[in-house]
């Protein structure tokens, strides 16, 4: 009888992955990423964020190193692009804090990140994981929303989608028509770019999924330079039309941190944003890890 109590327990410590809503978000429970876990549970995890397109993995106790290898659990982590605020001893990691300060010793103006975008699209192989892990959270408020841009692309009608779908984009760090609004320290790295004749990286508006095939809209608007034949600033006006078009409520989801929460975003399906309806004077840091992607195709 004791043994058969004990596999029970053991049963009940298992993995679980539960769904949040219909288009959008899974919890898992019942996994510890201090300690090792077999293929099959990578597997499970690794398929319920891309199928779910955000993954909340509660109740992990990580430093910043622990928090580094769990996240490469998703795959080969890759540097943000932003070197200014690393976890100490562990470059791999990112420290997202509402008092970062800029190179001047100026707050780094982070709610300009509170707009919905996917991570890093000016480079070749921009990350296909954003990993957030909240290490000091305000009382309320400054939580995570996610978009799922395939369900989003798939609601459109059948011509919107066909115009969309052969669109690419030129991606910088700054798009010229958002300079004025950009942090110093990015504006001042871009115009070194175009000093150096750095090209935009070319990517498609709508990307295929390498796992599953399927079409999602995908941009970044602030890095979008332009849709390649219209300007900037026609740009910035039809990309700012379209996510007004396709960003709702049943595609949407917002997590709300606990200490102990690891969230998982799948970049190649998904856009994001921060929340900055807290209270400044409270403090609210994030480790970010960042999972290498592919050519986005």
């Amino acid at each position: 009888r004791e043994a058969a109590t004990m596999a029970v327990a053991v049963q009940e410590k298992t993995l679980q992955i539960t769904k949040i809503k219909e288009h959008i978000g899974a919890v898992a429970t019942g996994v510890d990423l201090t300690q090792p876990i077999d293929e099959a549970t990578r597997q499970q995890l690794y398929d319920a964020a891309v199928d779910h397109v955000a993954l909340v993995i509660r109740e992990q106790q990580l430093t910043a190193k622990q928090y580094e290898q769990a996240a490469s659990l998703f795959g080969e982590l890759m540097e943000d692009q932003n070197r200014m605020y690393l976890a100490d001893g562990v470059p791999l990691v990112s420290v997202l804090s509402n008092r970062n300060k800029d190179t001047k010793g100026k707050p780094a103006k982070m709610a300009n990140n509170a707009t919905w975008h996917t991570d890093h699209t000016n480079q070749e192989r921009p990350p296909k994981f954003p990993c957030l892990y909240p290490v000091a959270l305000p009382d309320s408020g400054g939580g995570t929303s996610v978009c799922n841009m395939r369900a989003a692309y798939e609601s459109l009608p059948a011509e919107m989608r066909a115009r969309l779908a052969p669109m690419k984009t030129e991606n910088t760090l700054i798009s010229s028509a958002r300079m004025a609004a950009a942090n110093p320290d990015i504006v001042k790295a871009q115009k070194a770019k175009n000093a150096a004749g750095e090209k935009p990286m070319i990517q498609p508006l709508i990307r295929t999924h390498p796992d599953r095939g399927s079409k999602a809209i995908w941009f970044h608007q602030s890095k979008t330079e332009r849709v390649i034949g219209m300007e900037p600033q026609e740009t910035q006006d039809f990309l700012t039309e379209l996510l007004e078009t396709v960003i709702k409520p049943e595609f949407a989801y917002t997590h709300d941190y606990q200490l102990g929460d690891m969230l998982v975003i799948d970049n190649r399906s998904a856009m994001h944003k921060a929340g900055f309806d807290f209270d400044m004077s409270q403090h609210r840091v994030i480790y970010r890890a960042l999972v290498r992607g592919e050519r986005p195709e």
